[in-house]
């Protein structure tokens, strides 16, 4: 299939499909008039990569699994390699959550501070207070 099925097959536009053929991501095969061509198993490629970096996953990290695929494993996560990238990101996403953890226990007691209005120094004047108008003057 040429650029622009496999790209449509695959979800994406020709411009990734070229930026990863140039991030040595995706073979550049060329037919004798010199378009691009590509099979199943490139569209495998793309599929496995999509879904790592809808998990979040970098570009550079998808790399492990498609040379899983591109060695004839039937998954892109049955090599060493790509499951030392799965450990790696969950390491990072456990190191995410305890930040987001602490984050939000401190956002928590300020609300509770700022519903207790015992906010940090004293109450704010309020704009929107309401002075007397001189006599006969209308709002």
């Amino acid at each position: 299939m040429r650029i622009g099925e496999l790209a449509r097959r695959a979800g994406t536009s020709t411009r990734t499909l070229r930026y990863y053929e140039s991030r040595g991501l995706l073979p550049a095969r060329r037919a004798g008039n010199g378009y691009r061509t590509y099979d199943d198993e490139d569209l495998r490629l793309i599929q496995q990569i999509r879904t790592l970096q809808d998990f979040g996953f970098e570009l550079e990290q998808t790399r492990p699994f498609v040379e899983c695929l591109r060695a004839g494993h039937p998954a892109g996560d049955s090599c060493p390699a790509s499951l030392d990238v799965y450990r790696a990101k969950l390491a990072e996403l456990d190191e995410l959550i305890g930040r987001l953890g602490s984050i939000r226990a401190q956002v928590g007691e300020q609300l509770a501070l700022a519903e207790a209005g015992q906010g940090p120094g004293p109450a704010p004047l309020c704009e929107l207070t309401t002075h007397p108008l001189p006599e006969g003057e209308d709002r």
